[in-house]
């Protein structure tokens, strides 16, 4: 009889270290998934800090160049001053949009000047910026797909469970602005 409620001890122990085993197990992959999250985030900021470096540069050159286009460049500095001040990937990627945008009517200026076109600074800024925004597009993807798999395991069962238990939360994605779905208007007659 003694050993018979041994035996049930050492099972009923046996189940709560497993199932201890598992929660621990799931809470330690959702922690790693989070940080794959952060981690991929933080590759965004750095490409998105590169481009903000950049800038400066690209328009102190057009700056030489094109003194009289003010209402561009200062576009750029507020879109640039928006998107260092940015807290949440949402307002990231809205802040993104506006730069790109102030960048492609600065694009539109270059066109203005050849001598411009010609310098080697801006050829070689433009360079760098054109890589850096290729990278900062591999990095909202790298960013996305760990998004995805961190709230894959937040909403599926079992792991719904201990994420609720954990508080460990869905992510948000790194989206496009709603404005970048319309076609951009492009006048080089400069009317407007």
């Amino acid at each position: 009889m003694l050993k018979k409620g041994l035996i049930g001890i050492v099972i009923v122990i046996a189940v709560v270290v497993v199932f201890g085993l598992m929660l621990m197990s799931s809470y330690n992959n959702f922690v790693s998934s989070e940080e794959n999250v952060k981690q991929s985030y933080a590759q965004i900021e750095n490409q998105l800090q590169r481009r903000l470096d950049l800038i400066p540069n690209l328009v102190n050159t057009v700056k030489g160049y094109a003194s009289h286009e003010k209402e561009v460049i200062t576009s750029i500095s507020d879109a640039r001053a928006r998107l260092a001040g940015a807290k949440t990937p949402g307002e990231e990627a809205t802040a993104n949009a506006d730069l790109s945008n102030a960048l492609s009517r600065l694009l539109v200026v270059v066109e203005n000047y050849p001598n411009l076109k010609a310098d080697r600074q801006f050829a070689q800024l433009m360079d760098e910026l054109a890589g850096t925004e290729n990278r900062i597009a591999v990095a909202r993807k790298d960013y996305n797909d760990q998004v995805a798999l961190y709230n894959k395991k937040v909403k599926q069962f079992p792991g719904a469970i201990i994420a609720r238990m954990a508080g460990f939360n869905e992510k948000e994605y790194f989206k496009a602005d709603p404005k970048a779905q319309q076609v951009p208007q492009v006048d080089f007659g400069g009317n407007g």
